[in-house]
């Protein structure tokens, strides 16, 4: 949810600018449904390549960040992998702000006509936060879905890297069921489907870094400034 990403100097901000139209479309490919193992080692993954994602602002550690989507009848998968050399995840319980931590985050902007979209955030030790944010004019709170279970719940994996006993990345991998967003509109999507969407990172290892797919003007809920997906 990130309230704390509040601004981007001026400097930054013309040159994310200059840049707002390249790479603004993103075609998504239909898979089968497959199971996750919280490493991307699933040869549907083989079908679509990676994101990389952009480093907005924070610390001077160049850290690469780069994710994948895919999309099935039943719903939206999700990879990212980040490098990393110190895990900062000390929050064990889902629901909870894990945004204050190491996190990846996906955005689904559904339907232009109406400002509300669902947000979804894991953390290195698997523990996620899926919410709904209605955002009139700056103004947003999210929302956590009610029966959560069954055919509703997300499946998610997280695994943390290390060789020699350091710490070297995580990744992050999940899939959101459109059961879950079928309060949305524009869901599920069919071919030629066009939503709105963002992808993003926080890393904590000193202060805060802050990754994106499309660049932003003031906050992750920037809904205006995300890119487009097309399902193909």
């Amino acid at each position: 949810m990130n309230v704390k990403f509040h601004s981007i100097s001026i400097a930054l901000l013309l040159s994310l600018s200059a840049a707002a139209q390249v790479g603004a479309e993103l075609h998504v490919k239909k898979t089968n449904d497959f199971e996750l193992d919280g490493k991307g080692n699933a040869p549907e993954w083989q079908k679509t390549t990676f994101l990389p994602l952009q480093k907005l602002r924070g610390s001077d550690l160049a850290y690469s960040t780069n994710m994948k989507i895919l999309y099935s009848e039943k719903g939206i998968y999700c990879l990212y992998t980040c490098q990393d050399s110190k895990i900062t995840s000390t929050i064990r319980e889902d629901f909870a702000d894990i945004y204050n931590e190491d996190v990846v985050e996906a955005f689904f902007w559904t339907n232009e006509q109406s400002p509300i979209y669902f947000e979804y955030e894991l953390s290195p030790y698997n523990y996620e936060l899926p919410i709904l944010v209605p955002n009139y004019n700056g103004t947003f709170k999210g929302w956590l879905p009610w029966h959560y279970e069954g055919a509703n719940k997300t499946r998610r994996l997280a695994t943390i890297q290390s060789e020699n006993g350091a710490v070297t990345g995580w990744t992050a991998e999940f899939f959101i069921p459109f059961t879950l967003l079928e309060p949305l509109q524009n869901v599920p999507p069919q071919k030629g489907t066009k939503w709105r969407a963002n992808f993003y990172r926080i890393d904590y290892d000193k202060g805060s870094a802050y990754w994106a797919w499309r660049p932003i003007r003031k906050n992750f809920h920037d809904y205006e400034s995300y890119g487009t997906l097309i399902f193909d």
